[in-house]
């Protein structure tokens, strides 16, 4: 009875277990791998990539350094109480000597300081305005590059994964013609050799089909990586087929409007607004003067003078606060007898100018070549696609035509061997054509100074 028991609940406990996996089936699945498109990446790429983090992070530091900038016009103010103790000697202002001497006194109010160095307050500010502008366009020129480079990744992944499909396609198929010619060797109908040709090729696809899977997670590990996911999942595409994208306009591109639009070129204008902006600190900031300004309103004197409690008749307690206020202000004009001699500020700042305008005119150069290549690769890549496409048609239609000629037994194995690698090497350059054909027009995107 006891036995029975006990069997009863585990036959209970299995049949929740098996409640549970038959109710929820993909558990399991889901925990292992993450299906994901494009639009999953960019939004995906956008929210956690690390370097597109590190930049928004930068621009928050250049909003800080912006509002630090801000506060040079305000002034201090303070308010407290200071208080001395003196006991001893002490030296008059016209150098006489006083001893034992017993000084205490209380300071306690309000007061103001103000240093409004003119020159660096204006030009440091607007310059660190102009610098956290072109930070803002430096996060979207970095954001655009990662999202493009998530986009190639996933391009690369989508490929590898249906290369992989492709291989285990014809894997399967190769498994099948050995077991037909198996039978038709068995029949007399043909040699062992062919039989064993037709092993080697389907051992052939097997190896090719695990390269392929090689691909396929290494483009899986690395999109993980822009996508700052963990690495114990696995990533796999949605989309069942790879169809060319049409942006016909994109074809069409004036190098001139592309200057104008990308980030970096604006990035590097407010560089350079900043750099002259800040470089006036060193020649007409020196003709601007400083003014200092502190006052205060205190009461100073002596308080509770009974501060020897063993000799409380030689110091009697006393109360004595008196009302005192200061202003003090200056204007004055420094003038830094190196910097007008040897000018190194000054020259300092002309080489990170000329080094600015030169990064400019760099970035002309890498934005032509961008465009001319993404240009070039849509218009081979359609031709490719076309090729491609057409090719593929032939070799599915003669690959289609040997199974049936070879189930007749009319047509040697190789020549099924023969058209199922051109079937398959079709099948590839008509992938890598779209992927690249696609890859080319986000590229053109990103050229031309689109957001992605």
């Amino acid at each position: 009875m006891k036995y029975s028991i006990i069997n009863f609940r585990e036959i209970g406990l299995l049949s929740f277990v098996l409640f549970l996996i038959v109710t929820n089936p993909n558990q399991l699945a889901a925990q292992e791998t993450i299906p994901i498109n494009l639009e999953k990446v960019l939004e995906l790429g956008g929210a956690d990539n690390l370097t597109i983090k590190e930049y928004k992070e930068r621009l928050e530091l250049s909003l800080a350094e912006l509002s630090k900038a801000k506060e040079w016009w305000l002034p201090e103010i303070y308010a407290g109480l200071q208080t001395q103790q003196l006991w001893g000697a002490a030296m008059n202002a016209d150098g006489r000597f006083f001893l034992d001497v017993n000084r205490q006194n209380l300071w306690g109010g309000l007061g103001l300081n103000a240093n409004w160095d003119f020159a660096e307050g204006i030009y440091s500010a607007k310059s660190a305005n102009l610098r956290s502008q072109a930070s803002q366009y430096l996060t979207q020129a970095k954001r655009n590059q990662q999202l493009l480079e998530m986009i190639n990744t996933y391009y690369e992944l989508m490929t590898a994964q249906l290369n992989y499909n492709a291989y285990q396609n014809l894997v399967s198929q190769s498994d099948s013609i050995v077991q037909q010619i198996q039978i038709q060797v068995e029949g007399g109908l043909l040699y062992e050799s062919e039989l064993l040709l037709a092993k080697s090729n389907k051992n052939h696809l097997q190896v090719e089909m695990l390269n392929a899977k090689k691909a396929y997670n290494n483009a899986s590990s690395t999109l993980k990586k822009l996508l700052n996911i963990e690495q114990n999942v696995k990533l796999a595409s949605t989309d069942e087929s790879l169809l060319p994208l049409d942006f016909t306009a994109e074809l069409e591109t004036v190098e001139d409007s592309a200057y104008l639009n990308r980030p970096e070129i604006k990035a590097n204008e407010f560089q350079l607004k900043a750099i002259e902006t800040e470089r006036k600190k060193y020649t007409t900031g020196l003709l601007i003067p400083e003014l200092n300004v502190g006052t205060y309103g205190s009461y100073f004197g002596r308080i509770n003078g009974n501060v020897s409690p063993m000799f409380p008749a030689q110091y009697p307690e006393t109360q004595q606060l008196y009302p005192t206020s200061a202003l003090n202000v200056s204007l004055m004009w420094k003038i830094p007898l190196g910097a007008l001699i040897y000018q190194g500020d000054k020259k300092l700042f002309d080489s990170k100018m000329r080094l600015n305008e030169i990064e400019a005119e760099q970035f002309k150069v890498q934005i032509n070549e961008e465009i001319s290549i993404a240009t070039s690769d849509l218009q081979l890549g359609k031709e490719q696609i076309e090729i491609a496409k057409e090719a593929l048609d032939f070799t599915t239609e003669a690959l289609n035509q040997s199974i049936e000629r070879q189930k007749l037994g009319t047509a040697k194995p190789f020549e099924v061997f023969q058209a199922q690698q051109f079937f398959l090497q079709a099948q590839l350059d008509y992938l890598k054509a779209v992927s690249n054909y696609n890859k080319a027009q986000y590229a053109l995107k990103v050229a031309k100074g689109e957001d992605l």
